[in-house]
């Protein structure tokens, strides 16, 4: 639970610091909106008299070290590799000054704010307080207003707000502000809408082995591309978690048929080890595959590529009426500091609980409820539009503090090649619109972070054996191609300046401009790997499927990631953790198999080209697990 103190408590420690009084400093515009996201309207001027919850993210001690902190115990050449942070180092040492909370405490006090009235985050890191639109507009010098979303739900934002001068340094961000939900958008499928029955394709026959690879892939297929046939010895000591969010949830029979099918009696009536964050539990009421399409495309690979002796753990995430459940509300339960976390949680991007409708979770907001696995794995984004950039830099710093704790962080890169969830691209304003031409980047896919993973298919004929090729995928219920390119947002981190020169400078990048999308050489690459996403055999609704999408990517990868850690731990080693310094560096380039052939196409374009090397459709290629593991075991 998140647990606030009377401010009036700590009055005495800040008592030494007190001024008199603030002297009167000019407003300064802290942060600015220039048009409303896509899919959401103007629906009306706010109440003057509702209650808003309004939220300070006070400035972080440390946060502009917390890179080369987490590059200190990632990069295999340093000393320090694998030495990895415990939780309360990571809190301590990015905590708010004294005099952040100070100067804005005696702000809200001088503006009529009364003491006892606000609230402080243990970490001192966020300060609330209830208050009416009509305050809060004073207080900001800013508008409200209510938008509705295209799905119905509404939400509360400004266009504008200001800090005084003196404040701004002290304040990371307001909420609620500027910020918009961007709802969660599941990837398994070639489209963004719901998706009908005749959209699905229906196997009447599946087929053990890898002698139809090319068609259908199964569990055994993926063990021979990737050299992975391995079986766990240290599963007690060893953990790895895949992410859903409430209403898809996972249904029991379907799993049982799955497992039953490829002859793991072992897993069958087995579920996963469910770990419930803000109301997230097992729904009844739909069963369909809209419902369990993406858990069991995620459960059925990651627990039967792990086999039974890793009980794999499942985050089911909020309640079954609250649409805004988002990544924030799972990082807060595997991190209570990130609860008050500036930039963290929104309740115009984030889920507010307790949820008092009918049928939502009326419990405490999980709060650092849940252990962090070494792994963890989603196969769900946003566009990067969708956000604000410092909303979006903010969630990417908490990634890093998972780095920092031994943490391997997986995202899926997105389904529709260069262009957005939706096919949605940039017009020249920043809007994201179905015409536009500018390449929109998944996140968060590219934060620098996180491990982000595309997708590769077999070409039709061909076998295991032969090298695979980017995934593609066009039928009359929409497109299927690897998302790739580079951020708008986030600058290129030293383990990728290398290669990303090379691709820019001796590749085809078919004469795009900085028109196109951001080609300064300077701004992060996405993914960083690739792994088969094309034609996974998935039970679902009481028959076989097949699911294309980097969401089967990414789950496969997290079972191979899972795995080197089990033979690290078996040898007395630890977790391997934030892993892109160490892909990228040169020693590991021949563990992959690298993609040469393929695009990704969007917005108008033929996409990026892939390359020798890496390149923004497939990465560094699709890995070797045998070699992989070799190198690891070879590092501290």
């Amino acid at each position: 639970m998140l647990a606030f103190l009377s401010l009036s408590l700590l009055c005495l420690s800040f008592a030494l610091f007190r001024q008199a009084s603030s002297k009167l400093s000019p407003l300064i515009l802290h942060e600015r909106r220039s048009h409303i996201p896509s899919r959401w309207l103007l629906a009306r001027k706010h109440d003057a008299s509702a209650v808003l919850r309004l939220r300070f993210g006070l400035k972080q001690s440390n946060i502009h070290k917390l890179e080369d902190y987490l590059y200190d115990i990632s990069d295999p050449t340093s000393s320090n590799f694998g030495k990895h942070w415990t939780p309360a180092e990571v809190a301590k040492t990015f905590a708010p000054s004294v005099e952040t909370v100070r100067v804005v405490h005696e702000w809200l006090t001088e503006n009529g704010i009364p003491s006892e009235s606000l609230k402080i985050s243990a970490s001192k890191s966020w300060i609330e307080v209830d208050t009416t639109v009509e305050e809060a507009e004073k207080l900001i010098h800013s508008d409200y207003h209510v938008y509705r979303h295209e799905f119905g739900q509404e939400q509360v934002a400004c266009n504008e707000y200001y800090l005084p001068e003196h404040v701004a340094p002290h304040v990371d961000i307001v909420t609620p502000s500027v910020h918009f939900d961007a709802p969660i958008r599941p990837k398994p499928m070639t489209r963004d809408t719901a998706l009908m029955k005749s959209d699905i394709t229906v196997v009447n026959t599946t087929y053990p082995g890898v002698g139809h690879c090319d068609t259908q892939i199964s569990l055994d297929c993926l063990r021979a591309l990737y050299n992975f046939h391995y079986s766990p010895s240290k599963s007690s000591l060893n953990s790895f978690a895949i992410v859903e969010y409430t209403p898809q949830t996972f249904n029991q029979s379907d799993m049982d048929l799955f497992f039953t099918n490829y002859s793991i009696p072992e897993l069958v009536g087995r579920p996963p080890f469910q770990v419930s964050i803000d109301g997230g539990y097992q729904q009844t009421f739909n069963q369909s595959f809209d419902y369990v399409g993406e858990p069991h495309l995620d459960l059925q690979y990651g627990m039967g590529l792990v086999t039974s002796k890793l009980n794999v753990t499942l985050y089911q995430v909020g309640d079954a009426v609250n649409p805004n459940t988002s990544f924030n509300n799972f990082l807060d339960a595997l991190d209570g500091s990130y609860c008050t976390y500036e930039g963290g949680d929104d309740p115009t991007t984030d889920a507010i609980y307790p949820d008092r409708q009918p049928g939502g979770y009326d419990g405490p907001p999980a709060c650092g409820t849940a252990k962090p696995a070494a792994v963890i794995s989603t196969s769900y984004g946003y566009n990067e539009a969708d956000l604000t950039s410092f909303y979006a830099t903010r969630q990417c710093s908490e990634y890093a503090k998972l780095g920092l704790m031994g943490v391997t962080v997986l995202y899926s890169s997105g389904d529709s090649g260069v262009a957005g969830n939706g096919q949605q691209c940039l017009d020249d304003d920043g809007t994201q619109s179905a015409n536009g031409t500018r390449f929109n980047p998944s996140f968060p896919a590219s934060c620098p972070f996180v491990t982000s993973v595309g997708a590769t298919q077999i070409v039709a004929g061909n076998s295991v054996s032969d090298p695979e090729v980017a995934a593609s995928r066009v039928t009359a219920g929409g497109v299927f191609y690897s998302g790739g390119g580079f951020s708008n947002v986030f600058g290129i981190p030293n383990y990728q300046k290398d290669v990303v020169a090379t691709y820019l400078e001796n590749f085809e990048t078919n004469n795009f401009t900085s028109a196109a999308y951001n080609s300064s050489g300077n701004s992060r690459g996405f993914p960083d790997v690739a792994v088969n996403g094309a034609a996974y055999v998935v039970a679902a609704d009481g028959e076989f499927i097949l699911e294309w999408g980097t969401s089967a990517s990414s789950p496969t990868m997290g079972s191979i990631l899972a795995m080197i850690n089990d033979a690290r731990i078996a040898v007395g080693k630890g977790t391997i953790g934030f892993i892109n310094p160490t892909i990228y560096s040169s020693s590991f380039r021949t563990a992959f198999n690298d993609v040469t052939s393929g695009s990704n196409p969007g917005c108008g374009t033929e996409g990026f080209t892939c390359s020798s090397g890496w390149d923004p459709i497939t990465g560094l290629g699709t890995p070797n697990f045998e070699k992989l593991k070799e190198l690891w075991l070879a590092l501290p």
